[in-house]
C-alpha cells in the first residue's frame, strides 16, 4: 500500500509528486503514456511560478534547458502591448520559456531522486473508494492508497470513472499545434522569440504563430477561419500545415518534417469540486481554457504546490483533515479566476473578428498602454497578485511574500521569521534583519504565501493557533 496515488506524470503531477516525496510521503506516479513526449506544447512559466520552483530549488535546472529569447513581458490576449511586471517586486519579471518536454524531464528527475517511482504504460481502469481510501486499477496492478490526486488531463480517465461532471462550455474553434522542421523560410518567418505579437501572422482567414526553437525547429500554432472546423480529434495532415505555412509567410517558407501535432479547441469547463472523497484533482483534469496568455501549466504547477503540503501534513498527523478542504476552498476560485480572464480574452483573440471586435481591440490596446492598467493586467497574467483569503488582521496575509531567501524554503516547510526581534526567544524562528515591505514578523506557508504576519507586538495566540504552526515542531 502506498499513502498517495498520483494518476499522470505532466508537470501537474510530476510536481505534486516532488512536493509530497520531499516531505517524506510514499507516493506512486502511473502514467498511460510508454514513455515521455517531447513536444513544446505549454512552453511558457509564467513569473510566479518561477518563484515557486525557485523554493524547491527547480528554477535553475530549468533555466539551463530554457529557450533562449529577448526580454519581452507577457501578454493579454496577443495585443500589442508587453506586459510589464519589473515594478510588481518579482526576481523573475519576464516568462521563461521552455518547451513542456524539458519541465518534466526536470521535475521527474527530482521526483525520482526522492524515491518516487513513475509507472508508465499503467493505465488507470478503475477507482473504487472506501472510507479509509481507495484501491486504483494500473495497467496490471491493483494498488491501494489513502489518497488519489488525479492529474491526468483534460480527458481525465479518473473524472470520468468517478462520474464527475465537467461544466463549462464547448469550444469554438480548433486549431493545431505541432513541432515542426522548416527547410527554407521567408523574410516573414520570426528569428528570435520576442513579445508573442512579433511571433503571430494574419492572412485573410489564415493565422500561424512560430517560435523559433533553434536547428530550423519551430513550434507551429494556427489554423483557418472556415464554415467547418475540424473535428478535434482529426489527425493532423503533412499539407494542412504546410498549407498553412505557405498562405501566411509565402512559397518560400517551405515544411520540412512534422514531429508531433495535436489540435485543441477554445473550450472552457471547471468541476464544481476539487475533492471527491478520497480523490482530488488537479490541472487540466479539474479546469480547462482557452489558451490564451500561458496560463494552463502554471495553474496546474500551482494547484500542486497548494496541495502537495496540505496531504502531507495530514498524512504526517501534524494537521486534521479539515486542511485538506482548503485545497478546493482556494484554488477553485484561483481556477475559475483564470477561467474569467481567459474567456475574455476571447473577444479580442478570436480567429473571425467583426468589425466591432476589431475597434474594441483599438481601444483596449490603448488602455494598456497606461501604466495602472498594464500592471494590474500583468499581476493578473503573471500569477503575482494573486492571493488566497486567509484569516488574519494583517494585510499581508494571504499575500505572497516577496524579498526572501528562496534557500529558506528548499525542505518544503513553513518558515517563521522574526526580522524586528518580536518573537519570544524560544520560539522556533528565523532569526533576520528588517527588509523593506515586510512586517517584523511572518509565518510564511511552504508555498510561499503568509499564513500569519506581525508589525509589532505579535498576537502569539493567532500564531499557535494556525494551521501552519503544528508543521514547524
Amino acid at each position: 500500500m502506498t499513502e498517495v496515488i498520483v494518476a499522470g506524470a505532466g508537470p501537474t503531477g510530476l510536481a505534486l509528486a516532488c512536493e509530497l516525496a520531499l516531505a517524506g510521503v510514499d507516493v506512486l506516479v502511473v502514467e498511460r503514456l510508454p514513455y515521455r513526449i517531447e513536444q513544446t506544447k505549454g512552453g511558457a512559466i509564467q513569473p510566479r511560478t518561477q518563484e515557486l520552483l525557485e523554493l524547491r530549488g527547480l528554477l535553475e535546472p530549468m533555466q539551463a534547458r530554457a529557450l533562449s529569447r529577448e526580454p519581452a513581458g507577457g501578454h493579454f490576449a496577443m495585443l500589442p502591448v508587453p506586459l510589464d511586471c519589473t515594478a510588481l517586486d518579482t526576481a523573475h519579471p519576464y516568462p521563461l520559456s521552455i518547451p513542456q518536454g524539458e519541465i518534466e524531464a526536470v521535475l521527474e528527475e527530482r521526483a525520482t531522486a526522492l524515491g518516487v517511482k513513475v509507472l508508465r504504460e499503467s493505465a488507470v481502469t478503475a477507482v473504487e473508494q472506501s472510507d479509509d481510501g481507495v484501491v486504483v486499477t494500473a495497467g496490471d496492478r491493483r494498488i491501494e492508497a489513502r489518497y488519489l490526486v488525479a492529474c491526468d488531463g483534460g480527458h481525465s480517465t479518473v473524472r470520468k470513472l468517478l462520474g464527475v461532471p465537467f461544466p463549462g462550455r464547448p469550444g469554438t474553434y480548433t486549431a493545431v499545434l505541432a513541432d515542426v522542421r522548416l527547410s527554407s523560410v521567408s523574410d516573414l518567418v520570426p528569428k528570435t522569440i520576442g513579445h508573442i505579437s512579433t511571433l503571430t501572422r494574419e492572412v485573410d482567414d489564415h493565422w500561424v504563430m512560430l517560435v523559433p526553437l533553434g536547428g530550423g525547429r519551430y513550434r507551429f500554432t494556427g489554423g483557418a477561419a472556415g464554415e467547418e472546423e475540424p473535428a478535434k480529434d482529426k489527425p493532423v495532415t503533412f499539407e494542412e500545415i504546410a498549407e498553412l505555412l505557405r498562405v501566411v509567410y509565402g512559397e518560400q517558407t517551405v515544411l520540412a518534417a512534422v514531429d508531433n501535432a495535436s489540435r485543441f479547441s477554445d473550450a472552457t469547463r471547471q468541476i464544481d469540486s476539487y475533492r471527491v472523497g478520497n480523490v482530488f484533482f488537479a490541472g487540466d483534469a479539474a479546469h480547462i481554457h482557452p489558451p490564451f496568455g500561458g496560463q494552463g501549466l502554471n495553474l496546474g504547477v500551482q494547484d500542486a504546490f497548494n496541495l502537495g503540503w496540505k496531504l502531507a501534513a495530514v498524512l504526517r498527523g501534524q494537521a486534521s483533515t479539515d486542511l485538506l478542504d482548503s485545497y478546493h476552498a482556494e484554488r477553485h476560485p484561483a481556477g475559475a479566476w483564470v477561467l474569467h480572464i481567459t474567456q475574455a480574452q476571447r473577444v479580442f483573440a478570436t480567429p473571425r473578428p467583426d468589425a466591432d471586435a476589431v475597434e474594441l481591440r483599438k481601444v483596449f490596446t490603448d488602455l494598456m498602454r497606461l501604466p495602472e492598467a498594464n500592471r494590474h493586467l500583468a499581476g493578473l497574467m503573471s500569477g503575482l497578485s494573486h492571493s488566497y483569503d486567509l484569516p488574519g488582521d494583517h494585510p499581508l496575509v494571504g499575500h505572497r511574500v516577496a524579498g526572501l531567501d528562496p534557500s529558506l524554503f528548499l525542505a518544503g516547510r513553513p518558515v517563521l521569521l522574526d526580522l524586528a526581534g518580536i518573537l519570544p526567544p524560544d520560539l522556533a524562528a528565523t532569526r533576520g534583519r528588517p527588509v523593506d515591505g515586510l512586517p517584523g514578523a511572518i509565518l510564511v506557508r511552504p508555498d510561499g504565501y503568509a499564513a500569519w504576519a506581525a508589525d509589532a507586538v505579535p498576537d502569539l495566540d493567532a500564531l499557535v493557533g494556525n494551521p501552519c504552526w503544528s508543521l514547524l515542531t
